[in-house]
């Protein structure tokens, strides 16, 4: 499969038993789950205003000069782009970690523009490299043949991916010499 292919290809959430048994599954589905919520969430604040009363604030008189209609109306539109966001990391996590981390640039940029919200950004920079985890991440699950075959130490134990058709987790382990993880 191409990498673009892969890009855009829907990944269903692992099975109950790769849940359990692999903590590379975990990681997976707690970042997907986060990056469905958050955005989904923080797009719906930009109407209702339960989170925060004042979204203009955080503009950059650079972007709302570009952006057509007031700073309040480039608000809905970016409420509009974030619950998209959410549903694509929803069908399309590979394609969706890509998408938030880009809009996360985004919103980094216009931060440190408007001046004041260095903290703000500075935690949205942590979001940026979690949603390029779940980029990273979500490439093994669609089957790219760019992100199969690398081995990632940890601990005691082989872990095969869900990329070449086993069940979960299996332990294969030896006294005192570490294992590793195979992906792909």
């Amino acid at each position: 499969m191409s990498t673009i292919a892969g890009i855009f290809r829907p990944i269903p959430f692992p099975t109950m038993d790769r849940l359990r048994n692999d903590p590379v599954n975990q990681v997976f589905t707690l970042l997907r789950i986060g990056f469905v919520a958050l955005p989904i969430l923080m797009g719906l604040d930009k109407f209702v205003e339960v989170m925060n009363d004042n979204w203009p604030m955080y503009l950059a008189s650079e972007f709302n000069d570009i952006i057509p209609g007031s700073a309040q109306d480039a608000m809905y539109i970016v409420g509009g782009v974030e619950i998209l966001a959410g549903l694509v990391v929803l069908v399309m996590p590979r394609f969706g970690g890509l998408l938030v981390a880009g809009w996360l640039a985004g919103i980094i940029a216009s931060l440190l523009l408007v001046g004041g919200y260095g903290d703000i950004a500075l935690r949205d920079f942590g979001l940026l490299l979690a949603a390029l985890a779940l980029f990273r991440l979500a490439g093994v699950y669609a089957g790219d043949s760019s992100d199969r075959g690398t081995t990632v130490s940890r601990g005691l134990r082989t872990v095969d991916s869900p990329g070449n058709g086993t069940a979960g987790a299996s332990a294969r382990a030896t006294a005192g010499s570490p294992g590793h993880a195979r992906v792909g």
